[in-house]
C-alpha cells in the first residue's frame, strides 16, 4: 500500500468512527470532497445524514462548514448572505455580506434540498457546477470543497428541478441502521457524536489539496475502463428492473459521465495509480442511478461490465472445446463406420473431413455426411428407403446438405430450409426420393464444401483420405488458457477488495457474481478434461 492510500485508509477509519452504518456514504463524501464533487443523501430523517458533512470537515485542516435545512419560504440571504446595506449606501453597490455563509465555507451540508425555491436552486447550478459566485458586480471563486445535500424524497417531476438533481454526481441512498448488534451498540453508547472533540491526526492541508486535484487531472483513462464504459451505456438502452413489467432506459447525461471520469482519476489518484482502470469503476453505480428502484440492476450491470473481457474469453475457449468435442466425436464415429463398411465405397471422395460430395445435384454444392451415407440402406426391391432431410447449411450460401432423419436434426432447422426426402444408396450413388445422383470419387476435382471454391485433386489441406480421418489433435492449451482467464479474474477481484472506496456489499454481490463464473468454469474444465482423457 502506499503512502497516499495509506493515509487515506486512516482518514477513511476516523471519518468512519462512532458513525454506524456510514462507511459507505462516508467515503464516498471523502472521495466527492478530494474530486471537487458533490454528493446527495436520500433517506428519511435521523439516519446521520448531517453527521457525514459534520465529521468530513475534520478532515481538512482550518475548514469552515455552512449548515442550512431548507423550507418552501427559504431565501438567497440565509443561504448566501444578507445584502451589505452599507455598501448599498456608501457605494450604491447590490452586493451580500457573505461571511459565514455559504460562499466562505469550505463543507456545506443543506438539508430538504428540493424545498429552496427557484433562486436559491438557480444560484446552486453554478455553485455545485463552476464553484463560483456571482456577488454583486464580482464573480466569486469558492473555497467549496464538497456540497452535501439531503432530502428525505426524490425531485418532483415537472417543476424544472432536472438540472440541479443532474449535478449531484454521487447520490447515495441512506437507510437506518440493519444489523441489530449494531442498533445495540448505538443504543449504549452514551455520546450523541463520538470523537466530537478529536481532531484528525493529519489533517488535509490547503497546498495538497491543490497539488491532489492538479495531479489527479493528469491520471489516464486506461483502454479496459473505457471499453467497460462503452458496455454500460449499450446495456443502460435497456434495463430490466425488478417487479417491474417493461425495460427502461436509463439516462446519463455526458456531463455526468465527464464528472464521473474526474472520480475515476481521483480515485486511481490516491491509491497510487497513474492510470484508472475497472478496478475504479465499481464504486460509480453511485452516480448512475435516477430512482432507487434502479441501483440493483445498475450495480449488476456496473459489475457485469467491468467482467465481461473474462466472461467473453470464457465463452470463447468453452465453445471451441465444444466444438472440437464434436469434430472428435464425429472423427471417432466416422472411423469406425470405415472399419466396419464393406470396401465397396472406398474410394469416395471424403472431403473436408466428414463429407462425401454428390456430384449432379443442384449446383453441384449437395454434401452428405460420411457417416449417414454408410448407415443408409442398400437399394433394393426389398428394402425400404429411409427417411432424410435436405437443408440449407446455414453457415454458408449456396450449400445444401443431406441427412438422415432424426428429430434433433430437424428441430434445429428452420421449415422453410428444409425438404424431407427419401434415401437410400449403392456403392456409387445416392438416390433421393427415387433418383440416382452420383456420388464423387477421389481423383475428381473438390467443391470445398467451406467455401464452394473448386479446389485441386485431392488436396491434403482441405480433403482427408479414409485412413487419416480418426488423426488425433493436441487440445492440451485449453487447460492453460482456462488457468490463464481465472487468474485474470481473481486479480481484478483483489484490486476491487483492495479499493479504499468499495462497500462490504460491493464485495459480497462481487463475490456472487464470480461464483456463477467460476461454475461456468468447472463446467469448461469438464468438457476439456473429455477431451483429453476419455476413450
Amino acid at each position: 500500500m502506499n503512502t497516499l492510500q495509506s493515509r487515506m485508509t486512516h482518514l477513511l477509519r476516523y471519518l468512519q468512527r462512532g458513525i454506524y452504518e456510514k462507511n459507505t456514504e462516508m467515503a464516498l463524501a471523502l472521495l466527492a470532497a478530494l474530486a471537487g464533487e458533490s454528493i446527495l443523501l436520500l433517506g428519511p430523517p435521523g439516519v446521520a445524514k448531517s453527521m457525514v458533512a459534520r465529521r468530513l470537515k475534520k478532515a481538512f485542516g482550518g475548514a469552515t462548514s455552512f449548515e442550512y435545512l431548507m423550507s418552501r419560504f427559504s431565501t438567497p440571504d440565509e443561504i448566501f448572505g444578507p445584502v451589505s446595506i452599507a455598501r448599498l449606501k456608501s457605494d450604491d453597490v447590490y452586493e451580500r455580506a457573505t461571511e459565514g455563509f455559504l460562499p466562505t465555507a469550505d463543507v456545506v451540508f443543506l438539508d430538504e434540498i428540493w424545498k429552496a425555491g427557484p433562486a436559491i436552486q438557480n444560484t446552486l447550478l453554478t455553485v455545485l457546477n463552476e464553484k463560483l459566485f456571482r456577488n454583486g458586480n464580482k464573480e466569486l471563486h469558492l473555497p467549496l470543497k464538497l456540497l452535501v445535500a439531503a432530502s428525505n424524497e426524490l425531485p418532483a417531476q415537472g417543476e424544472g428541478l432536472e438540472a440541479l438533481w443532474d449535478r449531484f454526481v454521487i447520490r447515495v441512498v441512506c437507510r437506518c441502521i440493519q444489523s441489530e448488534s449494531v442498533f445495540r451498540q448505538m443504543l449504549c453508547c452514551d455520546d450523541d457524536e463520538p470523537c466530537a472533540d478529536e481532531e484528525v491526526a493529519e489533517p488535509i492541508t490547503a497546498d495538497e489539496y491543490a497539488l491532489w486535484q492538479r495531479e489527479a487531472r493528469n491520471v489516464a483513462l486506461s483502454q479496459n475502463l473505457l471499453e467497460a464504459i462503452s458496455c454500460i451505456r449499450q446495456e443502460f438502452k435497456r434495463v430490466e428492473i425488478e417487479n417491474t413489467e417493461l425495460p427502461r432506459s436509463i439516462y446519463v447525461s455526458d456531463r455526468r459521465w465527464k464528472h464521473i471520469a474526474a472520480l475515476l482519476r481521483t480515485s486511481a489518484y490516491l491509491q497510487g495509480r497513474t492510470s484508472a482502470t475497472r478496478a475504479d469503476l465499481l464504486t460509480m453505480y453511485h452516480c448512475l442511478w435516477n430512482e432507487p428502484v434502479e441501483i440493483a440492476a445498475v450495480r449488476s450491470i456496473v459489475i457485469k461490465s467491468i467482467f465481461a473481457p473474462h466472461v467473453q474469453r470464457l465463452e470463447a475457449l468453452a465453445a471451441g472445446v465444444k466444438a472440437d468435442l464434436r469434430a472428435r466425436r464425429a472423427n471417432e464415429a466416422l472411423a469406425k463406420a470405415v472399419r466396419e463398411n464393406d470396401h465397396r465405397d472406398d474410394d469416395l471422395l471424403i472431403v473436408d473431413r466428414f463429407f462425401y460430395q454428390i456430384e449432379n445435384h443442384g449446383t453441384g454444392h449437395t454434401y452428405v455426411f460420411v457417416t449417414d451415407f454408410k448407415r443408409m440402406p442398400v437399394r433394393s426391391k426389398l428394402a425400404a428407403p429411409a427417411q432424410g432431410v435436405i437443408y440449407k447449411d446455414p453457415t454458408h450460401n449456396g450449400r445444401q446438405i443431406v441427412r438422415l432423419f432424426s428429430p434433433d436434426i430437424m428441430a434445429g432447422i428452420p421449415r422453410q430450409n428444409r425438404e424431407q426426402v427419401t434415401l437410400c444408396r449403392d456403392s456409387d450413388h445416392i438416390y433421393i426420393n427415387g433418383i440416382a445422383f452420383k456420388m464423387r470419387h477421389v481423383g475428381a476435382a473438390v467443391m470445398n464444401p467451406a467455401d464452394g471454391s473448386i479446389g485441386g485433386l485431392f488436396d491434403n489441406a482441405n480433403v482427408a483420405s479414409n485412413a487419416d480421418v480418426a488423426s488425433t489433435t493436441t487440445y492440451a492449451h485449453y487447460e492453460d488458457d482456462v488457468e490463464q482467464v481465472c487468474n485474470d479474474a481473481d486479480s481484478l477481484k483483489r484490486a476491487l477488495e483492495q479499493n479504499i472506496f468499495v462497500s462490504d456489499d460491493d464485495r459480497k454481490e462481487v463475490d456472487a457474481y464470480l461464483q456463477a463464473f467460476y461454475k461456468q468454469v468447472a463446467l469448461c474444465r469438464v468438457d476439456i478434461r473429455r477431451l483429453l482423457y476419455d476413450e
